[in-house]
C-alpha cells in the first residue's frame, strides 16, 4: 500500500489522493477551525459526505460545516485565478455543485483565497 499523496492519473501528470488537503484546502480548515474556537461554526468535516447525484455520479465537497442552528453547508475550495480574482473551477464541476444544489436542501458555497489573506465566497444557484 502507498502512503504517498500523489498518484499518476489519466492525463495529469500528478493526481491528488482521496482524503489528503492541498494547501488551499489546509488554509481554509485553519479558517473553520477559528470559527469554531468563536463559536461562529460548530463543527466541520473534510470530505465526510459524498452525495449520489446520479445512478453513477457521485460528488464529495470539500468540507461539511454545521452551523449553531443546526444548518449544514458544504463549502467547495477553490484556487484564485490572478487575472480575474475568481475563482478557477472547471465546468463539469461546476456542473455538480448546481445538480447538488438543485437535489439537496443544503446551502453550497464556493471559497477561494481573495489575494490579501482573506477568503471570498459565493453561494452556489441550483440549476
Amino acid at each position: 500500500m502507498s502512503f504517498n499523496r500523489f498518484k499518476r492519473g489519466k492525463g495529469r501528470t500528478v493526481r491528488r489522493v482521496p482524503g489528503t488537503m492541498n494547501k488551499t484546502e489546509q488554509s481554509y480548515a485553519k479558517v473553520l477551525g477559528e470559527r469554531i474556537a468563536h463559536g461562529i461554526i460548530e463543527h466541520y468535516g473534510f470530505e465526510s459526505i459524498t452525495l449520489k447525484l446520479a445512478p453513477d455520479t457521485r460528488w464529495t465537497p470539500d468540507f461539511f460545516v454545521l452551523m449553531p442552528d443546526g444548518e449544514i453547508q458544504f463549502h467547495e475550495v477553490k484556487g484564485r485565478n490572478k487575472k480575474t480574482g475568481k475563482p478557477r473551477i472547471e465546468d463539469h464541476s461546476l456542473v455538480k455543485i448546481k445538480v447538488a444544489a438543485a437535489m439537496f436542501p443544503f446551502r453550497f458555497i464556493v471559497v477561494w483565497p481573495n489575494g490579501l489573506g482573506g477568503w471570498d465566497s459565493k453561494e452556489v444557484d441550483p440549476v
